[in-house]
């Protein structure tokens, strides 16, 4: 067994990087955090806050001095900054390798497919001929940079390339077309893996996306067994081409005659996980400390049904939540608020997970529940 690492760092202090912080607080570990804004929402559960820049190598190294081991909420950082410290012997997990392949989508694709794991097919792409000779419908995407819809652009037909291409900035930036798939639905898996390679794979959730955002997940996810063991092995199988240490997430499309292929890979906790805070035993946030930290999983098994929704920001300004009390009159309703400063129209800021004995019973509570909880912005922020 390795040593415990009990001195951890994160790079983002958003909501992923304060749910990770969580868990380790609770096993009385150190943490220090690095984010640019001032109150992140992990500011107020860290020992200590570097307030420098994603792109601040001195802030990476300053990082390093107070941890052990050394972790990440989201994928758009300095892999530059890591190989710094990895170079300098620290621990990163997961690993600079596997960050740089998996922040380009297009390397990522190269990755899986290089290793036999099924995904739609793909090109690198320079223009609108190139475009033009792949094929439609495909969706066009930057090869780095883009989160919830932002960075793709669905062409249907060749009349909407130019105005794609357009808005994916005309050739400044890197792009790939991905053949458009006609999936039944879209499903992704919370997998994890230890530094001594031991993996533990979540249940199969179904997820339903509203203007490229994650708005529900369902789980268990309403497919077959058979799609659904076959999900699990390929989830199993991405974890060991990337050699990741720690929680990854793996969306997939489940297509009509039975078949699985990967959409993408995010290197981290995942929107889509945290149905696991009260659907399993052991939640993503705590094993992706565990496994960073050298310990054993915990039980990654369901419950019992678990429905998530999303609450997204309906006006800027001072973040403001309504309908708490209102919501709690369901015990099974567990209400996530972030705690970040500023709301902004259609921005992630918290969540609802409902349980209950059957999918159809979480899933009425949880839409329920959210039609009585809001976030609004209610004055200006002052950003002095």
């Amino acid at each position: 067994m390795n040593i415990v690492k009990k001195r951890i760092g994160i790079i983002g202090g958003g909501q992923l990087g304060k749910m990770m912080i969580l868990e380790a607080k609770r096993l009385g570990f150190y943490v220090a955090v690095l984010d640019p804004a001032p109150g992140c929402p992990a500011h107020s559960v860290s020992d200590k806050h570097i307030v420098a820049g994603f792109d601040d190598l001195d802030a990476y190294l300053e990082l390093s001095r107070h941890c052990d081991v050394i972790t990440y909420e989201f994928e758009h950082i300095s892999a530059s900054g890591l190989a710094l410290l990895e170079n300098d012997g620290r621990l990163v997990y997961p690993s600079v390798k596997s960050l740089k392949t998996i922040q380009n989508k297009y390397l990522q694709k190269q990755a899986l497919r290089k290793s036999g794991i099924p995904v739609p097919p793909f090109a690198k792409v320079g223009g609108v001929d190139e475009i033009r000779a792949f094929g439609c419908p495909l969706m066009l995407k930057t090869t780095t940079g883009g989160y919830d819809g932002k960075g793709n652009a669905f062409i249907g037909c060749d009349k909407e390339i130019e105005d794609a291409y357009q808005s994916l900035g005309g050739g400044t930036k890197e792009l790939m077309a991905e053949r458009f798939i006609e999936f039944e639905k879209e499903i992704s898996i919370i997998a994890c893996r230890g530094i001594d390679g031991a993996r533990a794979i979540y249940p199969v959730a179904e997820n339903i996306h509203v203007n490229s955002i994650l708005d529900t997940t369902i789980v268990p996810a309403r497919i077959g067994g058979a799609a659904a063991k076959k999900a699990a092995l390929i989830a199993d199988k991405v974890m060991e081409v990337f050699e990741g240490v720690g929680t990854f997430c793996v969306e997939l499309f489940a297509l009509k005659n039975g078949d699985i292929c990967v959409n993408e890979v995010a290197p981290r906790p995942h929107n889509s996980g945290h149905y696991t805070i009260e659907g399993c035993f052991a939640n993503q946030f705590e094993n992706h400390i565990r496994a960073i930290a050298g310990l054993p999983f915990g039980d990654v098994g369901l419950i019992s049904p678990t429905v998530m929704v999303n609450l997204l920001g309906e006006s800027d300004g001072a973040a403001r939540l309504e309908g708490l009390c209102d919501a709690y009159l369901d015990p099974n309703v567990h209400v996530h608020f972030y705690g970040k400063g500023e709301s902004k129209s259609g921005r992630k800021m918290g969540h609802i997970t409902a349980v209950d004995k059957t999918v159809e019973k979480a899933l009425e509570r949880a839409i329920r529940s959210k039609g009585l909880v809001r976030v609004i912005g209610e004055n200006p922020v002052n950003r002095k």
